[in-house]
């Protein structure tokens, strides 16, 4: 008998309200009806992954995947990042960094730290609308490692 794979649990790390309620609200027009989870800010992202802070003693679901935003407070996302990829109890997880900033390097500079994906959150609102069901399209078939 083959083991299921255990549920994968979205982490969304957005500090905009309107922006995480158009990307939840997208995703599951897309189809995805995994658990999201919601923090405003790179500090409680990380505090949530590493269960320190608050969330310290608290039992996971795993495995997960995050989409994290790059202005965020506290920590900003490429400190998030650099600290989700630069250890092993969380390297393994799928980030894909969702925000408004299409700068070159900053785009290099989150492939360098080890992003999966990146994407550019449009201004206009079908265009966002749009891209994050693409992108929930996207999330439908990635496979995501499990916890060892």
């Amino acid at each position: 008998m083959m083991d299921r794979p255990l549920p994968v649990t979205i982490l969304l790390a957005e500090d905009d309200a309107g922006h995480a309620l158009l990307i939840e609200k997208n995703l599951r027009r897309s189809g995805v009806s995994n658990k999201i989870l919601r923090v405003d800010n790179g500090r409680e992202a990380v505090d949530f992954l590493f269960k320190e802070g608050r969330y310290a003693g608290d039992p996971s679901p795993s495995p997960f995947l995050v989409l994290l935003d790059l202005n965020l407070p506290e920590l900003d996302g490429g400190q998030v990042l650099r600290l989700i990829k630069g250890d092993v109890r969380t390297r393994h997880i799928p980030v894909v960094v969702l925000t408004t900033t299409d700068n070159p390097q900053e785009v290099a500079k989150c492939y360098e730290l080890g992003c999966n994906v990146y994407v550019t959150k449009p201004v206009d609102y079908e265009q966002f609308s749009e891209a994050i069901r693409n992108l929930g399209l996207f999330l439908s078939i990635v496979k995501i490692p499990e916890d060892e």
